[in-house]
């Protein structure tokens, strides 16, 4: 029995280091090294107009309201 447990262990166990571990390695410090350079210019730009398109959207919500609030004074209290 234990001579062909070894054996059913060994095999995937080496290949895994052979194949699977130098990857995972290489990745995982790519994706650190990725991490700690922060953001590129281009997605410093698209963050920076998400955030504006953000401030539009909450002053025209602001605006909805307000007039919501105007012609139907008991809207939000609505199910």
């Amino acid at each position: 029995m234990a001579d062909i447990l070894v054996p059913m262990i060994a095999v995937p166990l080496i290949l895994f280091m052979i194949f699977v571990a130098p990857i995972w390695v290489i990745m995982h410090y790519r994706s650190k090294r990725k991490i700690s350079q922060g953001l590129s210019t281009e997605e410093l730009q698209n963050l920076q107009q998400l955030g504006q398109q953000a401030e539009q959207m909450r002053e025209r919500i602001k605006t909805l309201e307000a007039i919501l609030d105007a012609d139907a004074p008991n809207w939000r209290d609505r199910k």
